[in-house]
């Protein structure tokens, strides 16, 4: 067995409360590593494309890395990896805390989860044992209440990770909350709340070795030093939200359900402004030397705000009273929703009441009450908002009238904060996702923004630029590191070949790591084909093609132009 590893997984039937450790292939850790990786090669084995999502036969993993516990910068993260009860198609999340430094350290490299609880319950994992505890006192608790009245219950050295009054109702786009963080996208909140487990707790002592320590904590100290240095210097300063502007400038932040480019009331939402009406602090991720996290007061309470809330629950719905944006961030994460879904959705339906498509006249963009109204109902399943959880793809086919059209998804997902036709390799990076649109898969607005590409004419030459951020995201996702590693690592395979030879002890190179994010790329689709998936799932909806940006007439991209990139990125994938 390979340091860094315990070479097993742990199953877990709620049904019953039985659990056993499954062992790991050695060959199974190297072509998967952790993670995504790992997380998609045991759904495949696991049949789990051709279930339910919501069903007791479905599992949900969490997946660490050999890399968790290690004193790599930004390695505490783990993956939550399931069938997406949103978009029926491959979902992994990832979050980070130290429940990934926990949850390894009960001894194994996974967690697989089946079965429906008989009541609403607690999953309990101490060093390995596990117990099923009653979790009805904290039924219809808000994330962060729930995991502070477990904590108390069970102990301060348990790490616990929650669902929201939302996983409870099975809203489509449901998070799992730990510390204020979430496995956000795709719905795993709704999946774990199916099988009637509101919250996981873990704790553990049970440590992998490295198998070359002295070298792994010179590699530790290096990358510590580069990560504070200028390749992440805007997000310590003023965190994720400084892309606003940015983008507001370039003509590609997504205003009133993607109908624009640019917010007149952008300025009112930037950090910057933010910051005069609220005091702001910054904080980490465990384990992290980066420090991207800002935190703005209100009331008595903190916020933690990125840019992809600031724009869903912002711009996209017309809304410029940045206090309003804060509150109903804060709302989503006590809810536990996903925030890009909320905004977009919500977006979707206030387009739908402009139009004279839905019979809701107090939704109206720009807002806030309303904003804040449609959010709640989300949440409680009430009235609208029982339409509205299912996401826009379900709602637009409730609607009818032809609204799939405008409703901003790819296979279900919705889109965040990148307009496709001003940035034109990312449209093709959304249109191929596994999971549907995806920033976090592929980071191909990098490439947009770059001297590499015309951002807003997309030509064959795309496609290699956005099968290599693919390809990245795919390994960072598997090793596990943050994104933000990306613009520190010079040598990005090699360098990732190196740690990983450090902690495993193999003698990984960097031309392995390539085929080891092109494998793991191919799992997530052979999952998707079992699934159902066809080709025609590959695209954009029909607002973003042969229509331009109405404030930049420049910014097209027809469906014929889409079609040809999307078939040479699968010509060029050997698919």
């Amino acid at each position: 067995m390979p340091f860094g590893y315990h070479g097993c997984y742990l199953r877990v039937d709620v049904s019953t409360g039985c659990s056993q450790r499954v062992p790991l292939l050695d060959a199974v850790m190297r072509e998967y590593i952790g993670g995504s990786g790992l997380g998609a090669r045991l759904l495949l084995d696991k049949n789990a494309a051709i279930v339910d999502p919501l069903s007791p036969e479905a599992p949900l993993i969490f997946a660490f890395s050999p890399l968790v516990g290690s004193p790599l910068t930004t390695s505490a993260k783990f993956a939550v990896v399931s069938k997406s009860p949103l978009t029926g198609r491959f979902n992994d999340s990832l979050a980070s805390s130290g429940f990934a430094i926990s949850g390894k350290r009960a001894g194994c490299d996974a967690i697989v989860i089946v079965g429906r609880a008989l009541a609403l319950s607690v999953l309990v994992i101490d060093d390995g044992d596990v117990r099923l505890e009653p979790a009805e006192d904290v039924r219809g608790d808000t994330c962060a209440v729930a995991e502070e009245t477990l904590r108390a219950r069970l102990g301060a050295d348990y790490q616990i990770a929650a669902i929201g009054p939302a996983g409870e109702r099975g809203v489509r786009y449901a998070t799992i909350s730990h510390d204020g963080r979430h496995a956000g996208r795709g719905g795993s909140g709704a999946v774990l709340g199916s099988k009637n487990i509101k919250a996981i707790a873990v704790r553990g002592t049970q440590r992998t070795e490295w198998a070359h320590p002295r070298e792994l904590t010179d590699l530790s100290r290096d990358l510590s030093k580069r990560s504070f240095g200028p390749a992440t210097a805007k997000y310590r300063e003023l965190g994720t939200a400084t892309n606003l502007l940015t983008f507001n400038r370039f003509g590609t932040l997504p205003t009133r359900n993607f109908q624009s480019g640019t917010f007149e009331e952008a300025e009112s939402l930037s950090p910057e402004q933010l910051g005069v009406a609220h005091a702001r602090t910054r904080a980490s991720c465990v384990a992290c030397t980066i420090g991207c996290e800002h935190i703005y007061s209100l009331g008595d309470k903190g916020v933690r705000l990125e840019y992809e809330s600031l724009f869903a629950l912002g711009s996209l719905c017309g809304v410029g009273d940045g206090d309003v944006v804060l509150r109903a961030s804060r709302r989503c994460d006590e809810l536990g929703i996903d925030t890009i879904s909320t905004g977009g959705t919500i977006a979707f339906a206030m387009e739908c009441v402009e139009r004279g498509l839905l019979d809701a006249p107090w939704l109206q963009f720009g807002s806030g009450d309303a904003m804040m109204k449609a959010i709640e109902l989300i949440g409680s399943r009430e009235g609208i908002g029982d339409m509205l959880a299912e996401g826009s793809r379900r709602a637009a086919a409730i609607i009818g009238h032809d609204t799939i059209a405008f409703a901003p998804q790819v296979k279900g997902l919705e889109i965040p904060g990148y307009e496709p036709r001003g940035l034109q390799t990312m449209a093709l990076g959304f249109a191929v996702g596994a999971r549907g649109a995806d920033h976090n898969r592929s980071g191909a607005y990098d490439v947009d923004f770059s001297d590499k590409v015309d951002r807003r004419n997309a030509t064959l030459e795309s496609v290699r630029h956005a099968i290599d951020t693919e390809d990245k995201a795919a390994l960072m996702d598997s090793l596990i590191l943050c994104k933000f590693l990306r613009r520190v690592l010079e040598d990005f395979h090699a360098e990732s070949a190196a740690m990983l030879r450090a902690v495993t002890g193999w003698d990984v190179t960097a031309d392995e790591l390539r085929e080891t994010a092109q494998r793991i790329v191919a799992a997530k689709r052979q999952f998707n084909l079992l699934a159902g998936w066809t080709l025609t799932e590959d695209t954009l909806p029909d607002r973003f093609l042969n229509t331009p940006l109405p404030d930049d007439p420049a910014a097209s991209l027809s469906r014929e132009r889409l079609q040809e990139l999307v078939a040479e990125y699968h010509r060029q994938r050997g698919w």
